[in-house]
């Protein structure tokens, strides 16, 4: 597709289409990484429901951006303070960043995850920080190609009773 991709803040209307784009990609990366029962159980439906909730209740330091393409959203990502436990920090966080599964490969993640770091950048942020599936090679290519590096920190994410491991990654923005 050769129209421009416009990266905006998510608007309340997004919320369908951000759920769908989420779901899907859970249900595509994470196959063979998450216990299948649990991804064939995703509702897109009650997926938009929270979205729907996160968004009217949002502080404005959660920031979600959606990626446009030819009028129509075609990724998602949300990033804000990094959270240590029950605390934020004056790290930023990549949340999440999701592309329709359809659009894999044509530039829309780099074009998420570029204007997330700049808006975090701008804010003063000395690191952006996420988590990934251990087992997302594809994922962490992606990170890595943007300037983000492992720093060796493990935590098992629970899902219906199985432990997957995400490792944290790591990207310097000042100085």
């Amino acid at each position: 597709m050769n129209d421009p991709i416009l990266i905006r803040e998510m608007a309340f209307d997004d919320c369908d289409r951000v759920s769908e784009i989420r779901i899907r990609g859970w249900q595509y990366a994470y196959r063979g990484l998450m216990p299948q029962p649990y991804l064939d159980s995703l509702s897109v439906a009650e997926d938009a429901e929270r979205r729907r909730t996160f968004f009217v209740r949002a502080g404005s330091e959660i920031v979600d951006l959606v990626a446009e393409q030819a009028g129509q959203v075609v990724g998602w990502a949300c990033h804000g303070p990094y959270r240590d436990g029950e605390f934020r920090t004056d790290d930023a966080e990549l949340y999440a960043i999701y592309v329709d599964t359809a659009r894999f490969g044509a530039g829309v993640g780099q074009a998420l995850l570029r204007e997330a770091v700049r808006r975090c950048a701008g804010a003063r942020h000395r690191r952006m920080l996420l988590w990934v599936l251990k087992g997302n090679d594809r994922a962490r290519r992606f990170y890595e190609r943007a300037g983000f590096a492992a720093d060796g920190s493990e935590e098992p994410f629970d899902v219906d009773g199985a432990a997957v491991p995400e490792v944290r990654y790591v990207r310097e923005l000042l100085g």
